[in-house]
């Protein structure tokens, strides 16, 4: 099975070189680089969001193995979506399904079922893919989209993904792709946001939920985070950090009415 690239050309460059610079301009990679068991990093058009993820995935150490959680933003396909054996293309080339993992990941989770119907479409697990590419060129993927939204099933898709990975052997990331509050003003918004990253960086899945809930803020990939905090606690995480935090205001000077993004890792 291949997925083709759904929003090349739109929400990032569809030419290889193009898209390479793009990459270069806007990641600041550090040395050493370090290892971290998850992050949450954006997935709006790289002229808005790109420079936050840049700066997520160029502090950190890219293992060969890449789990990717990403929101359905159609509302089609299942629950939660594994794309069957195969690959993923970009402009930078193909990234191969890692079977193992998925295997693993459905043997500990059989909420997880393989539906390609759900990624069609879906731009927050495609645009994460390039940052991996340029930084590791042998990356193997698992892209699972997430349709729910209840506490229960982000605890069993998450603790069951940690068992996956201790069981896998190999290092991991799990990339948890989301923007955080939409449309409302910068000030606002970073106000908002502040309480959702107050419960990240406290390494708290449930507070985190409740906190998006009971504020409003409108963090469209909240049970992506969720899950990877899930999987990271049990995996043995111990702190978080915030990376970068930004919002469209930023590019567009107009604070009015915007699109916020923050990067941020686990380990």
């Amino acid at each position: 099975m291949i997925r083709q690239p759904a929003v090349a050309g739109q929400f990032y460059p569809a030419d290889p070189e193009e898209l390479r610079r793009e990459l270069e301009s806007m990641m600041a990679v550090q040395e050493p680089r370090q290892p971290v068991l998850g992050v949450i990093a954006p997935h709006a058009g790289y002229i808005y969001s790109g420079a936050v993820a840049g700066r997520v995935y160029g502090a950190i150490e890219i293992p060969q193995t890449v789990l990717i959680l990403g929101p359905n933003h159609h509302g089609v396909g299942a629950m939660a979506a594994l794309f069957p054996a195969g690959e993923w293309l970009t402009p930078l080339g193909s990234a191969p399904l890692n079977q193992k993992l998925a295997t693993l990941i459905q043997q500990y989770t059989p909420m997880v079922e393989e539906d390609t119907t759900a990624h069609r479409y879906e731009h927050s697990l495609e645009v994460q893919l390039p940052f991996l590419q340029y930084l590791r060129p042998d990356v193997t993927i698992v892209p699972i989209c997430i349709g729910f939204d209840d506490l229960a099933s982000c605890r069993a898709l998450g603790e069951g993904v940690a068992s996956a990975i201790a069981a896998y052997g190999e290092p991991v990331l799990i990339v948890a792709s989301s923007d955080m509050t939409h449309y409302e003003s910068a000030a606002t918004a970073k106000k908002k946001d502040e309480l959702a990253i107050r419960e990240v960086l406290a390494l708290s899945p449930e507070g985190l939920l409740k906190a998006c809930r009971e504020h409003g803020i409108t963090m469209c990939g909240v049970i992506p985070a969720v899950i990877m905090l899930v999987a990271a606690l049990k995996l043995g995480a111990t702190n978080a950090k915030l990376v970068h935090y930004a919002t469209s205001g930023d590019v567009t000077g107009d604070h009015r009415q915007v699109v916020a993004y923050a990067g941020l890792s686990v380990q």
